[in-house]
């Protein structure tokens, strides 16, 4: 059976009897099951009464229970954005923003700790009281 368009039908966990059943608009096959339901129940197939609540429900306990696959789409777009964003700052570092200035070379640095140690910059307190001038290296 077909759920006809614009039907009340609605059922929920927290009302899971609808005022309507789910298939009002019957086929030939399914209108004689409908008779058939009104006899003994023990003549009825495990498969007939599957298909009878079926027209009754759209869904059992179990499915309106299971879980969704929504986090997967979620996870997907969120690691979608994570790679993009990657891709951004990437493409920024190198089309966009200007190279390091030579101050934050290795060899510049160094030459700059030279120059401080050899002003004795800050002698009582600061690199110059942790270097021993004497042996050329650091205080142990």
């Amino acid at each position: 059976g077909k759920m006809p368009p614009y039907t009340s039908y609605h059922a929920q966990r927290t009302y899971p009897m609808p005022d309507e059943p789910f298939c009002t608009e019957l086929n030939a096959e399914q209108r004689a099951l409908k008779e058939k339901e009104k006899g003994s129940w023990t003549q009825l197939s495990h498969a007939e009464k599957v298909a009878l609540y079926r027209l009754q429900f759209h869904e059992t306990f179990a499915e309106m229970n299971r879980r969704s696959n929504e986090w997967k789409t979620v996870m997907g777009c969120v690691f979608f954005f994570f790679g993009f964003t990657a891709l951004l700052i990437w493409w920024q570092r190198v089309y966009v923003f200007p190279e390091k200035p030579i101050t934050l070379t290795d060899e510049w640095k160094a030459q700059q700790l030279q120059r401080i140690l050899d002003m004795k910059g800050n002698p009582v307190q600061g690199l110059a009281s942790r270097w021993d001038y004497e042996k050329k290296e650091w205080k142990k």
